[in-house]
C-alpha cells in the first residue's frame, strides 16, 4: 500500500534475552513492556511486529527501540514491506491459516 508516496512497512523485533537472574527478568519485562507501549504486538514468543505507514516512520520506531535496549541479550530488528508481509505463511500443525490483514491506513492526497 502506498500512502502519499511512502511505502508502508512492518518492523519485526526478534530477541533472545536472559532471564536467569532477578535483574535479567526485570530487564526483559521492561523491554517487552516498552515494545508494547510503542505499538508492537506479539507475533509469536520473542517475535513482535509493528506496522508503520512509511519507512521514515519505521526509523522513528527503530530509534525508540534502541533507546530501551536491555544491557544483555540479543535484539534484532527487521523491516519488510506490506507485500512481503502478505506472503507470510502461517501453519498451525499441518493446516495453513491466512496471514492477518494489514491494518487500514488513512490515505492522504
Amino acid at each position: 500500500m502506498i500512502i502519499s508516496g511512502y511505502r508502508a512497512v512492518w518492523i519485526f523485533a526478534m530477541f533472545d534475552l536472559p532471564t536467569d537472574t532477578k535483574k535479567a527478568r526485570k530487564d526483559y519485562t521492561y523491554f517487552r513492556k516498552n515494545l508494547l507501549k510503542d505499538g508492537f504486538t506479539m507475533l509469536q514468543y520473542s517475535v513482535y511486529v509493528r506496522h508503520c505507514a512509511s519507512e521514515e516512520n519505521a526509523d522513528v520506531h527503530y530509534k525508540r527501540v534502541s533507546a530501551f535496549l536491555p544491557p544483555d541479550g540479543e535484539v534484532r530488528l527487521l523491516t519488510i514491506t506490506d507485500k512481503q508481509f502478505g506472503r507470510m505463511h502461517t501453519f498451525w500443525g499441518k493446516m495453513r491459516k491466512p496471514a492477518p490483514a494489514p491494518p487500514r491506513q488513512l490515505e492522504l492526497f
